[in-house]
């Protein structure tokens, strides 16, 4: 008879007594961050993969994709109750709220799109130059009302995010004027762009690399002196991840730290990574599962939450996140 090990998320359990261990520091400055009395909460499980969660404070609300399931799900902040937000949900992936409040979905299906207060769905960008983007991923939105996202083809490379197809463009970051209309590439020579977000004075353009070799890496971009581009010969690496060490998605909070989705290359390094605006490690989240995506969120925008695999997690922490992620 095949054996074989519970998996850690199976009975899972905020852990009982304060501090949590899973808020790890891995320097001084961290501690500032975090807050003795907040543990690691579970919120939901049972996703086959979540992924782009992004809150709703005039709802009190978090949304995420469950992307094989063709499905955004909905946690009531209030109540803890999880519902069906929309299916099928065209294979969404990544989510953020326009300046206005509306809700923004990078799609798999090959397609970004806006929500409408009335529920209507409007297609901001699906082609480019007549060729149709490959798998909208991640997205943002700067404070002049302009959309940054990545089009990696990770969606159509199979059949279980995505419909496998063949790619018609580069994968690239695009940035859409959605009053204007005007789609245009920002960068196509990122091996395998996937999440992104601004510093908080929306001078830097962060994005993970994650098909660079030998390790992934998040690259930073300068931005241009009016704001609507970046300064290609700023690109540097801005954290090399490491042996095994695999950012995914990313949010910026209001001092300028990252918090990256982490995991996958080994179980020890599954969770959250924090990173100054240097680029030192500083601080760990643990999880049980891998991390994808980031976002922050509760009344005061100090509530972490994390899309890991097959289930959201949560953190108060002791700062916020910057606006447009």
């Amino acid at each position: 008879m095949m054996s074989y090990e519970t998996p850690k998320t199976a009975g899972w359990r905020p852990y009982p007594r304060y501090p949590d261990p899973h808020v790890i520091s891995l320097d001084p400055s961290f501690d500032s961050l975090t807050i003795f009395s907040a543990a690691v909460e579970r919120l939901y499980t049972g996703c086959r993969w979540a992924e782009g969660p992004v809150y709703f404070g005039d709802g009190r609300y978090l949304l995420w994709s469950d992307i094989p399931n063709q499905q955004i799900l909905k946690w009531e902040e209030e109540t803890g109750a999880v519902s069906v937000y929309r299916k099928p949900s065209h294979l969404a992936d990544g989510h953020t709220r326009d300046r206005h409040g509306m809700l923004v979905t990078c799609e798999h299906g090959r397609r970004l799109t806006r929500t409408e207060y009335d529920g209507t769905i409007t297609i901001l960008a699906d082609s480019y130059q007549n060729r149709p983007l490959n798998s909208p991923n991640d997205v943002i939105v700067k404070s002049d009302g302009s959309i940054w996202f990545t089009d990696p083809p990770f969606g159509i490379l199979g059949n279980y995010e995505g419909i496998k197809q063949e790619s018609e463009n580069k994968p690239a970051i695009y940035r859409l004027d959605p009053d204007r209309g005007e789609l245009r590439i920002i960068a196509d020579d990122i091996d395998g762009p996937n999440g992104l977000c601004f510093s908080p004075d929306e001078r830097i353009l962060y994005v993970v690399a994650s098909r660079s070799t030998p390790n992934r890496t998040i690259l930073a971009y300068d931005m241009s002196d009016d704001g609507s581009d970046i300064n290609k010969n700023s690109r540097r690496v801005h954290i090399d991840a490491g042996k095994g060490g695999t950012p995914d998605g990313m949010r910026c909070d209001i001092h300028g730290n990252l918090w990256c989705g982490w995991g996958m290359g080994n179980e020890a390094l599954d969770g959250v990574m924090v990173f100054n605006p240097k680029g030192k490690a500083i601080g760990r989240i643990a999880l049980p599962e891998r991390c994808a995506n980031v976002c922050f969120g509760g009344v005061q925008r100090n509530r972490l939450f994390m899309a890991a695999s097959q289930s959201i997690y949560a953190l108060y922490v002791n700062t916020k996140g910057v606006n447009g992620g």
